[in-house]
């Protein structure tokens, strides 16, 4: 029977037993629980989508008419709302939540943590005469104003300067969670900088929105609208609660610092779409029913390919509106894991050599028209439009493909990238074989035998017509960090933990950039008397030559290709410290700027808090690694050595000395082997600790960050190597903590 106890103030499973101070020792071999039975309601899934959302339709029967008008124009046209409107939506929005079961309200940002924050207040307020009130006003709805200092500004804040504003975002319906409304917000500083993902990112969508529509207008004067829209696809890990709470580094770090593979993992492929096990089937389902909830359209669920690995995703929307969801689909995933005595692991690579977690990123630009800008038409000129959009991405991509990795770049993402089927650290293009060979005749077609179009819209441009280009056409490319799919692009290498919000923005605002730079340059031949179709042909062929290098349709693993990037002139850095560097490059500065997504100011703040937080995080790394050495490791070692030589002392009493030479050689070996990886052990740990010391005295952000990745990090998988040599050693009953064979495979 297992042995029940509390550890950590949590009711285990685990067989142990106590040791000789009395403390108990797991021996990891955790019980297989039974699923936590969840039905979502009978019906269909309209019946409960959204009914935790203030939708529009909500909106009809709390708030007039004529306010509801001036609302909906100003969300839909990017207007301002104005402060009577604001009081007018927020009484309607009060009345709706409290009928909903809310008592406090909260403003719900996403500060450079990468996570959200929020601070809740009540909806009471005390009157002159004693009484109470519930009340909500438009100023509260409106702004807020949480402490600056306290989050990451990356010098732009000083810590006894303390004002910062959250501000309402119109555009991302309000939503009740538990027993308060949320109020997706934008954070700012007092002196207007952004601090958070959110305002950057609406400022890269109205940018884009704005240079693709004047692009469309060569094709369709009826475009008043272009959103770009998103679709992520969210890998996650499970992991028993109890092996978690064992596990000292996954609780602190949220990956295993050391750990020997299991014998069996994911070579047999036996993981990936196969049956998904009932308990976690229970959690999926309860999972699934609160995010529809809460208005998320979740559609895919499926086990990926390590063990105990999953995937959800929804289908696609508005790109603002998708990282929001995506940022409440995580943290609903951690409430729902709990109640099911799971813990998610959202660390890009929470076990060495298996699979790590991404969250792929599929972007597509829509029209107000219906229109999916980055899908093939029907026939040569609707192809044209396709061609326009798909080249000028190309390009954007090809002169800011340094700035996207660094996008994606960060402490955890570094240990998934360019292993186990995660995209290389060098970004490149996948389009497929027919989009290539369209491309490569249009490249080689002339300009000067001019375009012809008839009254049915077909179009010749000289021997490089555009054929019929169907969906799904291709084969999909794995290793490629950014792939054309059919009608979208799939950004496959951002990472399972981050905020979408950081790599969209970046692509938006280089798109958006490319996109002006085109129109400028077709206006230019048109106003010298070029004729339209084939002043877009001239210029869409040269920009596909520019962008060759960009273009790869191999495999993005091999040494071949990193030599071949490097040659084309591809950004191949995998220093992340070094990575961000690329937002402060001039060209990165002028386009932010021209757009108006990101200040200098604003882009210098994001990289002190992107070195601070990567060294912050490997310092945290190497503190519990060392911890764990010391206290867990070390003394299980020691004591299977002392067992040994007391065994070979045993055996000296008992047998000659000549059988004593031959009975012991075994256990000498093993001995010798325990005693070479402890002293190695405790020297790397030893020099970690004064690394990081050196590394603590460097002032500037950047130099530490390096010195973190180019000192602690090898020392770090140093010990890990004689870490995990000693688990094959000791004797399991004596080993601590919990192996891969039991934190991949529970159920």
């Amino acid at each position: 029977m297992p042995l029940k106890f509390n550890f950590n103030r949590i009711e285990t499973d685990f067989y142990g037993k106590i040791d000789m101070n009395n403390r108990f020792v797991a021996l990891g071999k955790a019980t297989s629980r039974q699923p936590i039975p969840f039905e979502a309601p009978k019906g269909k899934v309209k019946d409960y989508f959204a009914q935790d959302v203030f939708t529009r339709e909500r909106m009809k029967e709390y708030i007039a008419d004529t306010v509801l008008e001036q609302l909906f124009d100003a969300v839909d046209n990017g207007r301002t709302i104005s402060r009577e409107i604001a009081n007018s939506v927020a009484i309607g929005m009060r009345k709706w939540a409290m009928d909903h079961g809310a008592t406090h309200y909260t403003h719900w940002f996403q500060p450079l943590t990468g996570g959200t924050a929020e601070k809740h207040d009540a909806f009471f307020n005390l009157k002159s005469d004693g009484s109470f009130i519930e009340e909500f006003s438009g100023s509260a709805l409106y702004q807020q104003e949480p402490d600056a200092s306290s989050f990451p500004s990356g010098g732009i804040r000083n810590t006894f300067e303390a004002r910062g504003y959250s501000a309402w975002d119109p555009s991302s319906p309000v939503f009740v969670i538990g027993d308060t409304l949320c109020i997706p917000t934008i954070f700012v500083a007092y002196t207007g900088e952004a601090l958070d993902y959110k305002t950057p990112l609406i400022r890269s969508t109205a940018a884009l929105c704005k240079a693709a529509r004047e692009v469309c207008w060569y094709f369709d004067k009826g475009v008043r609208h272009v959103h770009a829209n998103l679709g992520w696809e969210q890998e996650y890990f499970l992991v028993d609660a109890d092996l978690y709470a064992a596990r000292p580094d996954l609780m602190l770090t949220g990956r295993t610092l050391m750990g020997h593979l299991s014998a069996k993992n994911q070579q047999l492929e036996d993981h990936y779409f196969g049956a998904i096990p009932e308990r976690v089937l229970a959690f999926m389902t309860e999972l699934e029913y609160e995010a529809l909830k809460a208005g998320v359209p979740v559609k895919t669920r499926h086990n990926e390919v390590a063990p105990n690995q999953f995937e959800m995703a929804p289908v696609f929307e508005d790109v603002n509106l998708a990282s929001d969801h995506n940022l409440l689909v995580m943290s609903i995933m951690e409430r729902v894991a709990r109640k099911h005595h799971f813990r998610v692991l959202l660390h890009e690579k929470p076990y060495a050599s298996v699979n790590g977690s991404g969250k792929h990123c599929n972007w597509s630009l829509q029209t107000n028209t219906g229109v999916n800008l980055l899908a093939p038409g029907k026939n040569p000129y609707t192809n044209l439009q396709f061609v326009t959009f798909l080249v000028n991405v190309l390009m954007a991509v090809y002169k800011y493909n340094g700035l996207l990795k660094a996008s994606i770049s960060s402490a955890t993402n570094e240990h998934r990238l360019g292993a186990n089927e995660a995209p290389p650290a060098i970004i490149s293009v996948f389009v497929g074989k027919q989009i290539t060979e369209v491309l490569d005749k249009l490249e080689k077609a002339s300009v000067d035998k001019g375009i012809i179009i008839n009254a049915k819209k077909e179009m010749k441009l000289g021997v490089a017509n555009i054929p019929e280009i169907l969906l799904d056409n291709t084969d999909r490319n794995r290793t490629s960090p950014f792939a054309f799919t059919g009608n979208r692009f799939e950004f496959r290498a951002v990472g399972s933990s981050a905020n979408c919000g950081a790599a969209m923005l970046a692509l938006n605002a280089a798109v958006a950039e490319q996109l002006t730079l085109f129109k400028q340059e077709v206006d230019g031949r048109i106003a010298k008397g070029e004729p339209k179709e084939q002043a877009l042909f001239a210029v869409i062929k040269k920009y596909i030559i520019t962008s060759k290098p960009i273009h790869f349709e191999g495999n993005g693993y091999s040494d071949e290709w990193r030599a071949e990037a490097q040659k084309r002139g591809l950004d191949c850095e995998t220093s992340v410290p070094k990575i961000f560097d690329r937002y402060l490059a001039s060209e990165v500065v002028n386009m932010f700027d021209a757009t108006g997504v990101l200040t200098k100011a604003e882009l210098e703040s994001r990289c002190e808090v992107k070195w601070e937080t990567y060294s912050k995080k490997v310092q945290i790394e190497s503190r519990v690694l060392g911890d764990l050495v010391i206290n867990h490791v070390l003394p299980a070692a020691k004591r299977y050595q002392t067992m040994l030589l007391q065994n070979v002392l045993a055996v000296k009493q008992v047998f000659s000395e000549r059988e004593v030479e031959s009975l012991n050689e075994q256990d000498y070996t093993i001995i010798r082997r325990i005693e070479k990886h402890s002293g190695e052990i405790i020297s790397c740990v030893d020099k970690m600790t004064a690394a990081r010391h050196e590394a603590n005295r460097i002032e500037s952000e950047r130099g530490k960050a390096i010195a973190y990745h180019d000192t602690i990090l090898p020392l770090m998988a140093e010990i890990r190597e004689h870490v995990d040599e000693l688990e094959m050693i000791v004797d399991d009953e004596l080993w601590t903590l919990p192996k891969y064979r039991e934190l991949l495979f529970v159920r």
